[in-house]
C-alpha cells in the first residue's frame, strides 16, 4: 500500500483582517508592547524631535500603518509639547478600515486636538507612494513614523527610501519594529521558510533594517525598547486565546489547526526556550523586544 502524505496549507493571518485584529487585541493586553513605546516616546521622542519645528509656521507628519491611532495620538502630544505654536498636518495611512475608523472615533473624543488636521489615507504604504508619486507632490514631511509595519511591505529598503526621500530639512523618520535579538528574532532564524509564506517580508527584524542601512551608507541612532508578553496559554491544548496568541506570534491563521505536527511541535519546543522566552511563578514570558531606529534626511 503506498504511503499518503498529508499536505499542510498555512494561510497568512494577514488575509483575515478580523482575526488580525482579534489577535492584535489580545497580544496587546498579554505583552508591555504599547508601554514600552511610550515610555520611548515620552523619554527619547522629545530630544529627537528638537530641532523639527526650526524656522517653521506649521509642521507635516506621516504615520505610515498608524492602526487605531494611540500611539500616533501619543507621539503628537509631545510634538505640540516641543513645538506648540505651530499647526500639524497629519497624513494618516493604513490598508484597514475597522483601524481607521478606531483612528477617528479615538481623534472625536479627544477635544485638545485642534491644532492637527487630519487626512485619512485608507490604502497600503505601496499605495501611498504610487499616489504621491503621480500627483508629483513636491511636500515635504517634518516627521514620519513607521511602527511595526515594515513586515507589511514587499521590499523594506525601497519602503524606508521613498519616505526618507520625502523629509524637509531637519526631518526625521521613526522606524520601531522587534529587535533580531528578541524572541521573533529567533523564531524567524528557525522557521521563516515555513512560517513566513507571502510576498510580503513579514519576517523582518531591526537587525536586517540596521545591515541594509549600513550597506546603504544611511546613518542611524538605535534605541532598545525592552519589552514582554505573556504566552502561557499557547501551551494548553485547544486553549482559544492559546491559539490567537499562536496565530499572532507565526502570523499564521489556525496555526496549531493547519500546521503539520512536526512544524507545530518544533514552534512550541523554541517559544519555550531560553533563547525566546524565561519561565518565571508558572508563567512562559515571551522577549518582545523592539527597537526604534531613527533616520534623518539624505545628504
Amino acid at each position: 500500500m503506498s504511503k499518503v502524505t498529508m499536505a499542510y496549507f498555512l494561510n497568512s493571518l494577514v488575509n483575515n483582517d478580523s482575526r488580525y485584529l482579534m489577535c492584535f487585541q489580545l497580544f496587546l493586553e498579554r505583552s508591555s508592547e504599547h508601554q514600552c513605546m511610550k515610555d520611548f516616546i515620552h523619554q527619547q521622542l522629545p530630544h529627537i524631535l528638537d530641532s523639527v519645528g526650526d524656522g517653521k509656521s506649521d509642521l507635516n507628519v506621516i504615520g505610515v500603518g498608524s492602526g487605531a491611532g494611540e500611539i500616533d495620538l501619543e507621539m503628537l502630544s509631545v510634538l505640540h509639547q516641543k513645538h506648540p505654536g505651530l499647526m500639524v498636518d497629519m497624513e494618516v495611512v493604513d490598508p484597514s478600515s475597522l483601524q481607521l475608523h478606531s483612528y477617528r472615533d479615538l481623534v472625536s473624543k479627544k477635544p485638545d486636538l485642534d491644532y492637527v488636521k487630519f487626512t485619512w489615507n485608507e490604502m497600503t504604504s505601496s499605495e501611498f507612494e504610487e499616489r504621491w508619486q503621480l500627483k508629483r507632490s513636491t511636500k515635504k514631511a517634518d516627521f514620519i513614523h513607521m511602527i511595526q509595519m515594515l513586515y507589511y511591505v514587499k521590499d523594506p529598503g525601497a519602503t524606508i527610501s521613498f519616505f526618507q526621500s520625502l523629509l524637509n530639512k531637519n526631518g526625521k523618520l521613526l522606524i520601531i519594529l522587534v529587535s533580531g535579538e528578541s524572541g521573533w528574532g529567533k523564531l524567524w532564524q528557525s522557521y521563516k521558510d515555513q512560517l513566513c509564506c507571502t510576498d510580503i517580508s513579514q519576517c523582518v527584524t531591526t537587525g536586517d533594517i540596521k545591515n541594509l542601512l549600513s550597506t546603504k551608507g544611511v546613518n542611524f541612532h538605535s534605541y532598545e525598547l525592552p519589552s514582554q508578553m505573556d504566552i502561557s496559554e499557547c501551551f494548553i491544548e485547544g486553549d482559544e486565546k492559546g491559539e490567537l496568541l499562536l496565530d499572532f506570534l507565526t502570523e499564521v491563521q489556525d496555526f496549531s489547526k493547519t500546521a503539520s505536527p512536526e512544524l507545530k511541535d518544533g514552534v512550541l519546543d523554541l517559544l519555550r526556550h531560553p533563547d525566546c522566552s524565561v519561565q518565571s511563578n508558572g508563567k512562559v514570558i515571551f522577549n518582545n523586544t523592539l527597537e526604534a531606529i531613527v533616520i534623518e534626511q539624505l545628504n
